[in-house]
């Protein structure tokens, strides 16, 4: 979700929108890997989602995307020539993971990566269950620094949860590279959309991105990240002055969500309204876990809520 204008006194982050290449063409962007941009660009995907080939001849594939027999088609056309010997998932929802199917069909690959959908956490009918991808089933779920060998390369597991409670990232240790998916992204800020996703783990993954030595991010939708370090501690900064964006508005009156999304996301795109709304849910959600607001009600859309 893109972070418009505003009044409150936010950290400026070091958004870089350029667009990253024409979606279909597989370009190298490293030695040991490529990218392909699917067809799938919009107000949340950008020009759409990344998916990157690792290695060269046996190759993995990170992230295959939507279920789309063009993006398909171009990726293995791509790969003519080369085997997929594994494809790697970062989260479960409709414009990473349905691909893998359809890839590992058509290749024999197996899947590694994120667990599959849980259901726990998301009652049925919720406002946002469209995004998600019910039918992912992984042959492997990969945990907290499980690697994944390769012939010239490796792939090892860190847990991101946040933007989604299975989020995954995978690091490539030869090239001190990390495939960051939707935890950061270089064009956005990501949106944290509750029960399925939670401030306080996305901020608690930032955290632990800082205690890594990566030089470069190539996330799920946008170019890549060049100054992790300095761009993860904008994201955190921003986000603690969002908090308090939050805070001034319920200490001036306003307790319910819509009044404060109008007061602190000012000329926002009326398309980006409800991603909004669900931002500052989440932001609230981890207030009151925290005990500095409080409610009457459960935490949702509908509640009021006020400064403890």
């Amino acid at each position: 979700m893109t972070e418009p204008p505003e009044t409150a006194q936010l950290v400026e982050v070091p958004f870089d929108r350029s667009v990253p290449g024409e979606p279909g063409k597989l370009i190298r962007v490293s030695p040991l890997v490529r990218r392909i941009i699917a067809g799938n660009p919009g107000p949340m995907t950008f020009t759409g989602t990344c998916t990157y080939l690792v290695g060269d001849g046996e190759v993995a594939i990170i992230d295959p995307g939507p279920d789309s027999p063009e993006h398909l088609a171009a990726l293995l056309a791509g790969l003519r020539g080369e085997t997929v010997t594994a494809i790697f998932v970062t989260h479960t929802h409709k414009d990473h993971s349905p691909g893998a199917r359809a890839l590992q069909a058509a290749t024999g690959a197996r899947i590694f990566g994120c667990p599959p959908h849980d259901f726990s956490r998301q009652p049925s009918g919720h406002p946002i269950d469209a995004a998600n991808d019910f039918g992912y089933t992984p042959d492997t779920v990969l945990h907290e620094g499980e690697a994944i060998d390769f012939k010239d390369f490796s792939l090892v597991c860190v847990e991101t949860p946040g933007h989604a409670i299975n989020h995954r990232a995978f690091a490539l240790p030869q090239e001190n590279a990390l495939f960051s998916g939707d935890h950061v992204m270089a064009w956005s800020t990501t949106v944290v959309v509750p029960p399925e996703g939670a401030m306080r783990h996305y901020m608690a993954s930032l955290a632990k991105l800082l205690m890594r030595d990566d030089k470069i991010y190539w996330p799920g939708h946008g170019g890549p990240v060049r100054q992790p370090r300095n761009f993860v501690q904008a994201l955190i900064k921003h986000r603690r002055m969002r908090e308090q964006s939050i805070l001034a508005r319920l200490k001036a009156g306003d307790t319910a969500i819509p009044a404060i999304v109008a007061k602190v996301y000012q000329g926002l795109d009326p398309a980006l309204t409800f991603a909004a709304a669900l931002s500052v849910l989440a932001h609230l959600e981890d207030l009151v876990e925290r005990g500095l607001v409080r409610t009457n009600a459960a935490v949702t859309l509908a509640a009021h809520y006020h400064p403890s």
